[in-house]
C-alpha cells in the first residue's frame, strides 16, 4: 500500500519553512500536498490560511516602532505549528506511512525569491538617491 501513496513534504519540512521563510511558505508545502493527494477544496482552505496569517504577520509587524526578527519568527512559528500539527495530522493522520518529497525545489525556489527582493531593496535604495 505504502509505494501507491504520493510523495509530500514532510511536516517538519512545513514547520521549517513557516519559521524561517514565512507562513505563506509552509502553507505552499501544504497545499501541495493535498492537490498530490487530489483534496483540492482543503487545500484551497489551508493555502487561504496562510495568506491570512501573512498578512496579519505583516499588518502587525508594521505598528511596531522598531520591527525585530524575532517577532517574524516568533508568528512563522506559531503558523507553522498550526500548520504542521493541526492541519497536517487532520488531512494526513497516517503522515509517517507517506514517502517524502525532498525539499532541494522548494528551497531553490526560496532563495531565488529572496534574492530578487534583496536585490530590489538593494537596487531600489540606489534610484532613489541618483
Amino acid at each position: 500500500m505504502e509505494n501507491n501513496l504520493p510523495k509530500i513534504y514532510s511536516k517538519r519540512a512545513i514547520l521549517g519553512f513557516s519559521i524561517f521563510l514565512s507562513v505563506l511558505f509552509g502553507g505552499v508545502l501544504l497545499y501541495q500536498n493535498l492537490i498530490d493527494v487530489k483534496k483540492k477544496k482543503e487545500a484551497c482552505i489551508v493555502l487561504g490560511i496562510s495568506i491570512v496569517l501573512t498578512i496579519i504577520t505583516i499588518f502587525i509587524g508594521s505598528f511596531q516602532e522598531s520591527p525585530k526578527s524575532s517577532y517574524a519568527y516568533l508568528c512563522g512559528l506559531l503558523g507553522g505549528c498550526l500548520l504542521s500539527y493541526y492541519f497536517v495530522p487532520k488531512y494526513f493522520p497516517n503522515e509517517e506511512q507517506y514517502p517524502k518529497k525532498p525539499i532541494w525545489k522548494p528551497l531553490i525556489v526560496a532563495v531565488i525569491i529572496i534574492a530578487i527582493f534583496m536585490m530590489l531593496i538593494i537596487y531600489g535604495g540606489s534610484f532613489e538617491n541618483a
